[in-house]
């Protein structure tokens, strides 16, 4: 919202950033319900002193400057009142007397507040006295809402819950095998590569000793990385995580993949490496890789995969309607439950990170998944002005089903002359010569072709040569029999190779060859 302008009052119309009250008679109990919806939602300016006309412009009703200040006064004995206000959040210039057109105005400045100190609620009523801004009216908030807003006003993210009816054991065994796998690629060296699980989760964070009973147990954010669906969801009800891929109008789903569906663990970490080959089709461009990302990754490619890490990093998973991502031929959709704990302004600035669940980004960085240094999202928007593409748009939705949405448009407003194509600052999308098979192969090199999928398995089995068909279908997100065949394929191209048996063997990447 841009700084509030006396001199363009007659401009400015009710919405919800702006409240105007007359104030003829003193100041109006009403206030008190807009400073607390103001303070729950975007934050806002109160006008005193001034009216909404049947056409809804705004004019002055005649405050004399006497009245003016006897407001002021009067604002500030009541707000620094706890009985009647749960938290004081302007400052002395955020509250203004200003001088208009036919009379005096009070402008004050109500801020959205710090996520400690929401709820703000009024007459000392917490479950009566929360309001947010919808619109031009303030309504009062329901239980569900407050107990969202109270989720989020501890120190420690709540993914750092001990879950005390639940081991270790419980985790998915697949899942933290893919995870110790991906972490031994990428901190080669580190002396927790040698730990036995038990001591590797807590290292990591995913499990902790209670206070109750001096056990190792899960943390929420542990379960979220490496349990099962079932059992996530008996901790919350609402726990779902849903990618939906529609590009053909005519059909509802091209392709889906959900939580719920009983075919994989449904847990963060395997949503995650599903979702993210699926989205990486979406910008066509080639890429090598070493290890397990992309050593030429073009910046769109990073972009998305960080808005699909920040969407899971900040999702409130006690909240409903769970973590949705969406994939039409024009547009990635990342939706998760809850608001933007910093709020939209300091998300789109940067510097700050306050994930809502940071146990869980510190277990998906500690892979190089996520940036810990608050800068993903302004990333992601130098990255699509770069491209030339529309400017991600984010919103907040308040409710009783807060949600955060990022879209990320891939196509351009108008299509440049002759033709042209729009391109980053390594290769062209959409390009119409670019040359890919019907199973999204890219060009290796002048004869070969193979699959981002099948790099991935190269790497993978160099780092891991004793790995089973299993252990690479988890690490790639597909099943074993669509690995079977892409290691077949990779042995006819010469790429790569068995050596021993079938039991004791080992896999060789033939070097020199792929690139």
């Amino acid at each position: 919202m841009e700084p509030f302008d006396i001199a363009k009052l007659a401009s400015y119309r009710e919405n919800n950033r702006i409240e105007a009250k007359s104030a003829k008679g003193g100041l109006p109990r009403s206030i008190w319900e807009t400073y607390s919806a103001f303070a729950n939602t975007y934050g806002g300016v109160i006008l005193l002193g001034v009216k909404e006309r049947e056409d809804g412009t705004f004019e002055t009703v005649g405050l004399t400057p006497v009245e003016a200040e006897h407001l002021r006064q009067d604002f500030w004995n009541t707000v620094s009142n706890r009985s009647k206000v749960s938290a004081v959040l302007p400052i002395e210039s955020e509250v203004e007397v200003l001088e208009a057109d036919g009379g005096m105005v009070l402008a004050i400045h109500v801020p959205r507040a710090p996520r400690d100190e929401r709820p703000v609620y009024i007459n000392n009523d917490l479950f009566g006295g929360t309001y947010r801004r919808r619109g031009e009216g303030d309504y009062r908030c329901t239980r569900q809402e407050i107990s969202a807003m109270l989720r989020d006003q501890g120190a420690e993210t709540m993914d750092s819950k001990v879950l005390d009816d639940l081991t270790v054991a419980d985790f998915n065994t697949d899942t933290v095998r893919a995870y110790r796998n991906r972490f031994r690629a990428v901190r080669q060296g580190s002396s927790w590569t040698d730990l036995d699980d038990e001591r590797f989760l807590r290292a990591v964070g995913a499990a902790m000793v209670s206070r109750e009973d001096g056990k190792l147990h899960p943390t929420f954010g542990g379960l979220l990385m490496f349990g099962n669906d079932y059992d996530i969801v008996r901790e919350c009800p609402h726990y779902f995580l849903d990618y939906q891929e529609t590009l053909d109008p005519t059909i509802r789903w091209t392709d889906r993949v959900h939580s719920g569906d009983g075919m994989w663990s449904g847990n963060l970490f395997d949503f995650f490496f599903r979702v993210n080959l699926k989205l990486a089709e979406s910008l066509k461009t080639p890429f090598k890789l070493n290890g397990i990302f992309r050593v030429d990754d073009t910046p769109m490619h990073k972009a998305i995969r960080e808005a699909l890490a920040n969407c899971l990093f900040n999702a409130d998973y006690y909240g409903v309607r769970g973590v949705v991502v969406r994939r039409t031929p024009d547009k990635l959709v990342f939706e998760n439950p809850g608001d933007i704990r910093t709020g939209i302004e300091q998300m789109r600035l940067g510097g700050v990170s306050d994930p809502r669940n940071g146990l869980v980004m510190k277990m998906f960085s500690l892979i190089d998944v996520g940036e810990r240094a608050g800068t993903g999202v302004p990333d992601v928007f130098a990255t699509w002005a770069n491209a030339g593409l529309p400017e991600p748009r984010i919103e907040e939705n308040f409710g009783e089903a807060d949600r955060t949405i990022l879209t990320l448009m891939l196509e351009a407003d108008a299509k440049p002359d002759n033709n042209e194509q729009i391109s980053d600052d390594y290769e062209q999308i959409n390009s119409s010569n670019e040359q890919i098979t019907d199973n999204n192969e890219q060009l290796n090199g002048l004869n070969e072709q193979i699959t981002e999928r099948q790099r991935i398995v190269l790497r993978f089995v160099e780092k891991s040569p004793r790995a089973t068909y299993d252990d690479m279908a988890r690490a790639v997100g597909v099943s074993s029999a669509t690995v079977r065949r892409d290691a077949e394929i990779l042995i006819g191209r010469g790429l790569l190779k068995r050596v021993g048996s079938r039991k004791a063997g080992q896999w060789e990447v033939q070097r020199g060859e792929e690139s």
